[in-house]
């Protein structure tokens, strides 16, 4: 699982790695991004060959939910059963994301306390998560955009901390999502 994670890059040094351009607000470098919080988010556009960065909130709403508040639960999405979760479904098949981080935090508990342990990739370089995204239209007519990060199987390196891991994706791979207004 991914809970919290960082983002300590300014918008032009994430731009500038992703190859970006951008149509949201500034953001500020921040070390404990939380759900439900907005996020940096990267969409490959499907019909010219350029990624977008937006602002999304962390928390997917599906666009068949009745309220926003099941966004608290949808952080994360397991990538093993994704393709057969109604919330995850269609985001899976026609809406990827990047999710830009340089690094994430997961705790091992050790019987009531919980130690933080934060992992990073090559010393703390940006790097992105794999991501589902959707549109929800909230009862005043208010068109909110959404993210989920999805997880997996640990790997040797953080299998000690925890049973899941966000899926960080190789720079190669980043252009696997599409932008469907």
């Amino acid at each position: 699982m991914c809970g919290r994670y960082r983002l300590s890059r300014r918008k032009q040094l994430v731009e500038e790695y992703f190859d970006t351009v951008s149509d949201g607000p500034e953001w500020t470098p921040r070390y404990n991004i939380a759900p439900t919080q907005p996020v940096p988010v990267i969409r490959q556009s499907p019909k010219e060959p350029r990624r977008e960065l937006s602002l999304m909130r962390w928390g997917l709403i599906p666009s068949w939910a009745k309220d926003s508040s099941i966004a608290a639960q949808m952080i994360n999405a397991r990538s093993e059963t994704a393709a057969t979760k109604p919330a995850f479904r269609d985001p899976l098949t026609s809406r990827r994301c990047l999710i830009p981080a340089d690094g994430f935090y997961e705790w091992l508990r050790s019987g009531k306390a919980k130690q933080p342990y934060c992992f990073e990739v090559n010393d703390g370089e940006l790097f992105a998560f794999a991501g589902l995204w959707d549109r929800w239209k909230d009862p005043s007519g208010q068109w909110i955009k959404s993210c989920s990060i999805l997880t997996t199987t640990p790997n040797a390196v953080t299998s000690a901390v925890h049973d899941r891991t966000p899926v960080i994706l190789d720079r190669a791979d980043y252009d696997c999502g599409s932008i469907r207004e």
